[in-house]
């Protein structure tokens, strides 16, 4: 890691306006808490993402804050990675690579449901963001808890490529416990020790990876609504269901129900059942998760599975169409 802000460019806020043909409407890609994430091109054709964020006072300039200084620093292929950044008046903007596929909630949740990704892919995303994870607690120096991990937050190139991203809310280094850290999260992913005693460490960051590899499994949303004054975690639903063999099949998201080796799908249900406990000290460190997970993955998506037949064929011994 190099100095803050060492290796960013500064950009000008005239170049970020025409890139972004004055933040129009119909470049929006996204919204946060603090603003919106626009598509801009840049001279040369050159595309990427670029996030405003408006006079939020002082949570907006320390998410800014935060970004610049973890994302200035930290380069590894499952992180998204940030070019530059512009401080005009009020306004703070940051410029990153542009992931062509968006973001895996909206894959998944969106207007296709998931249906670009198959279950090696699915399997290949979970893996990249371990692997991202991995890099935040293993790697740095001092460790980074990501602390708002989920599926919208893991954004995906035109291979399908998995990066996290959104540093606003990371903290690094030693166990944090309550009042040192305003209590921050996303519904249905945070972990249920940070929410009772504010107690926040890698394994939290390790709960919500367990609630993305079980929305990768169900294709259902982390909270869904039952009724109007009822909702329902993908957890409690799921977790009666993924400790049952007989059951487990019929959990599946229907998109990709019957494609997989049903071995695998037990053994990626028990690596999410562990994520999810409860207890922290009983959840894996996000290292035993990546090697579980490396095995599932065919070699050319970046793990050590050697798929024997043509994955399109592959799906006859258990398909029932």
């Amino acid at each position: 890691m190099t100095g803050k802000k060492g290796l960013l460019a500064m950009i000008e806020y005239s170049s970020l306006e025409s890139a972004t043909n004055k933040f129009s409407e119909s470049n929006i890609l996204g919204e946060g808490g603090f603003g919106c994430v626009y598509k801009g091109c840049f001279d040369g054709g050159i595309l990427a993402a670029v996030k405003k964020l408006d006079g939020g006072g002082q949570d907006c300039e320390r998410e800014f804050e935060n970004e610049l200084d973890l994302l200035g620093r930290i380069r590894h292929p499952n992180i998204i990675s940030l070019l530059g950044y512009c401080i005009h008046g009020e306004t703070r903007l940051l410029v990153y690579d542009l992931m062509q596929n968006g973001s895996l909630e909206t894959q998944l949740h969106g207007p296709s449901h998931g249906s670009a990704l198959t279950w090696h892919i699915r399997m290949k995303i979970a893996l990249d963001t371990a692997r991202g994870l991995e890099y935040l607690h293993e790697h740095c120096s001092p460790p980074v808890i990501h602390r708002d991990l989920k599926s919208s937050n893991i954004l995906l190139d035109s291979e399908f490529n998995a990066k996290i991203s959104d540093f606003g809310l990371a903290v690094t280094g030693g166990n944090h416990s309550k009042g040192s850290v305003k209590l921050s999260g996303t519904l249905g992913y945070v972990a249920p020790e940070y929410l009772l005693d504010g107690k926040l460490t890698e394994k939290s960051d390790v709960y919500a990876f367990g609630v993305v590899l079980l929305e990768l499994l169900v294709g259902r949303k982390p909270v869904e609504k039952m009724a109007p004054s009822q909702c329902q975690s993908i957890v409690t639903w799921a977790m009666p269901q993924l400790t049952d063999r007989s059951k487990l099949p019929n959990m599946v998201d229907p998109v990709i129900r019957n494609t997989m080796d049903l071995k695998h799908l037990y053994q990626v249900a028990a690596v999410a059942v562990l994520c999810v406990q409860p207890e922290p000290s009983y959840r894996p460190l996000i290292t035993d998760v990546l090697h579980s997970l490396v095995p599932l993955v065919p070699t050319e998506l970046g793990g050590t599975l050697r798929v024997a037949e043509p994955s399109p064929h592959a799906s006859h011994k258990s398909s029932s169409h």
